[in-house]
């Protein structure tokens, strides 16, 4: 039913297929290795804050927060200041600046079938460019260390931000074409607030509605069990004119949607989500099998889960 995250047997990815002529050899007719693309359920696996860096990645459209690299990166770099960002201009994957920082972009355009690796090569690549230039990466990485092994596994101290002003040098702003395009980025942005009654959960606010979105850091299957104990016992929704949307399945962990009132705002789910994650944490902690209800309630959950990755 549900991917486990390990890392399946080695595929040739479409973006390969497509740059490889049939004879298997650049313009110039000297024969090329082959890149094989891997694919890897649960990217994140293993990070402190697994949940969080989905969420950062699926949900959120605005944040950053502060990585340290490992110490054989530091011996050879230096201890040089490491951000990571939701998305950075233009999506690019990574970009220096003159003052030594190193961005590093979650969302992007192009990517591999593990998203870890292709982190950890934006990351050595922005290492290796001298500071303020551009950043060239690679479509497929290959093989070589990934995230977990490039930077320390702590627990992200993330900022979540109402512009992409954090991208920009001082007084940048004072180009007008900076402006502006500053101005069309802001504009896509929804308002998102991380709520604290639970690791990896938003609350935003788009169009004609309201969401409290969260990542679950549990094992799908047990999840998706325990979310369906509460559905047949009325545990599932976060109050009063609220509605259970539906689930993401985003690398390889289940994300709940529930839609809400769109005059209530942030704040006021702090107790309703803390309430649900004390229901959830007990209906995780069931190990009967699941009664007839119970299992129809998970079939009605399967047929409203939508894949991200």
């Amino acid at each position: 039913m549900f991917a486990r995250g390990a890392v399946g047997p080695p595929r040739l990815g479409r973006r390969e297929q497509a740059s490889e002529n049939p004879r298997g050899r650049s313009a110039d007719g000297e024969k090329r290795q082959k890149i094989r693309d891997v694919y890897v359920g649960r990217p994140f696996e293993g990070l402190a804050d697994e949940p969080e860096w989905i969420a950062l990645r699926e949900l959120v459209p605005a944040a950053s927060a502060p990585l340290k690299l490992a110490p054989d990166l530091v011996e050879r770099y230096g201890d040089r200041p490491v951000i990571l960002a939701t998305v950075l201009p233009m999506a690019w994957p990574a970009m220096t600046k003159p003052d030594g920082r190193v961005f590093i972009g979650l969302q992007r355009h192009v990517q591999s079938g593990d998203v870890s690796r292709d982190l950890a090569v934006a990351l050595q690549c922005a290492l290796d460019t001298p500071t303020g230039q551009t950043v060239n990466i690679p479509a497929l990485p290959g093989v070589g260390p990934r995230l977990q092994d490039v930077i320390v596994n702590a627990p992200l101290d993330i900022t979540v931000h109402t512009g992409f002003e954090f991208w920009l040098e001082d007084n940048a702003t004072d180009d007008p074409n900076v402006r502006a395009s500053l101005e069309r980025a802001n504009a896509s942005i929804f308002p998102t607030v991380r709520l604290s009654a639970a690791p990896a959960t938003y609350w935003c606010r788009v169009t004609d509605r309201a969401h409290v979105r969260l990542v679950l850091g549990d094992d799908e299957d047990r999840a998706l069990d325990a979310l369906s104990r509460l559905s047949a016992g009325g545990g599932l929704l976060l109050g009063d004119n609220t509605k259970f949307a539906g689930m993401f399945r985003a690398h390889g962990l289940l994300a709940p949607v529930w839609d809400l009132p769109l005059e209530v705002e942030a704040e006021e789910w702090e107790a309703p989500v803390a309430e649900f994650t004390k229901r959830y944490a007990e209906a995780l902690a069931v190990n009967e099998p699941l009664t007839a209800a119970e299992r129809r309630s998970k079939q009605g959950l399967l047929g409203r889960l939508q894949p991200l990755r």
